[in-house]
């Protein structure tokens, strides 16, 4: 006897939730490999010999400068008048002012504290992440959404892992306290709002997600493909930017900023936490790369047909000639009020009957 839809799909979850659990738990052994290098001074996964403080480092001081000093968010070096003492110095900010807004209720916290509650919020976003998967690569089948999930959950890149961990990735975005969890989370939030028909959530929280643009801009083919109001995605997408960075407006962070973007912020490379949010959003983009291909034809579509075709000459009348279109681009040219419809000929007349008898 055949099974019902609704038995399989139901099998088919209960089979992405185990996978999704391992996988959950696999990360869980990185974060704990991963703690007690956040507590030491050392050059992280890719300045060896060196001595610096942690990515959090940039997150916790610019988040005290904003509400203290915001002309000095994007200074790089130790706080200028007070503020969080961090060794040998904090590393340099390079995210839009939004983000700060999110890491500021933990500046309740002492730095290392700070840096430890950051990456345990982050690692409950996973299951969410897990979730969002499945939504958008549902449709695909299980397989292909496991397959999305243990690229995005785990990342078993061909990086070299300390203290055995199973990603690089993963253990330096704990060790580091970095955000591409997070960012992760909010922008396949976003396309998961897009999908489901909701352009002005989705808008919004493309906006939040870009804090760090290299990604946003990275999501939008795939924004493309799942969006059903791009206009009023990318109106409320640049509100958001707009009323959440308003201290970009004050020259001196501004000038900080734009300093910060062509000294160093143009030209940072990927790290392996960078990886994070790439991988995840090129998985989505290979599963869906049909429809993504699809809606960029329709866009290209359907600015070809705003062109006028040249009209075609039925023939000479007792009144002058009847000038006819084809069927294509009828609605353009009733729209440019250049011409009437001829019902009785089935065809089309210019409005000028000068015109008409030349």
């Amino acid at each position: 006897m055949a099974q019902s839809g609704w038995t399989l799909d139901r099998r088919g979850k209960v089979i992405f939730g185990v996978i999704v659990a391992v996988l959950i738990l696999l990360n869980l052994s990185i974060f704990v490999a991963a703690i007690p290098e956040t507590y030491k001074v050392d050059g992280g996964c890719c300045a060896p010999n060196q001595l610096l403080a942690k990515d959090f480092s940039a997150y916790y001081t610019a988040a005290w400068r904003l509400f203290n000093n915001p002309s000095e968010i994007y200074y790089h070096g130790a706080p200028i008048g007070g503020g969080p003492s961090i060794l040998p110095e904090p590393e340099r900010y390079k995210y839009l002012p939004s983000m700060l807004l999110l890491i500021s209720p933990l500046l309740a916290l002492p730095y290392s504290e700070a840096l430890l509650a950051f990456d345990l919020v982050q690692f409950i976003l996973l299951p969410l992440i897990a979730f969002l998967v499945y939504a958008l690569a549902k449709d695909k089948g299980t397989l292909v959404a496991s397959g999305v999930a243990v690229a995005v959950l785990v990342l078993p890149l061909p990086f070299a892992t300390p203290q055995l961990a199973l990603s690089a990735s993963y253990y330096w975005q704990w060790a580091e306290g970095q955000s591409k969890v997070l960012e992760t989370f909010l922008l396949l939030f976003s396309l998961a709002l897009a999908k489901s028909g909701r352009p002005r959530l989705a808008g919004v929280a493309l906006g939040i997600a870009s804090f760090d643009p290299r990604f946003a801009l990275l999501s939008l083919p795939l924004f493309l493909a799942y969006g059903t109001d791009l206009k009023k995605s990318a109106a409320y997408a640049a509100s958001t930017i707009l009323i959440t960075n308003p201290i970009l407006f004050y020259p001196p962070t501004l000038s900080g900023f734009i300093t910060m973007l062509f000294t160093s912020g143009l030209d940072t490379p990927l790290y392996y936490y960078s990886f994070i949010p790439a991988v995840a959003l090129v998985s989505l983009m290979v599963v869906d790369r049909k429809r993504i291909g699809s809606a960029v034809r329709g866009i290209a579509g359907s600015v070809s047909q705003v062109s006028f075709r040249a009209p075609r000459i039925e023939g000479a009348r007792d009144r002058g000639r009847l000038w006819t279109w084809p069927e294509e681009g009828r609605d353009e040219l009733l729209e440019s009020n250049l011409c009437r419809p001829d019902s009785s000929q089935n065809g089309f007349k210019p409005k000028s009957v000068a015109l008409a008898n030349q």
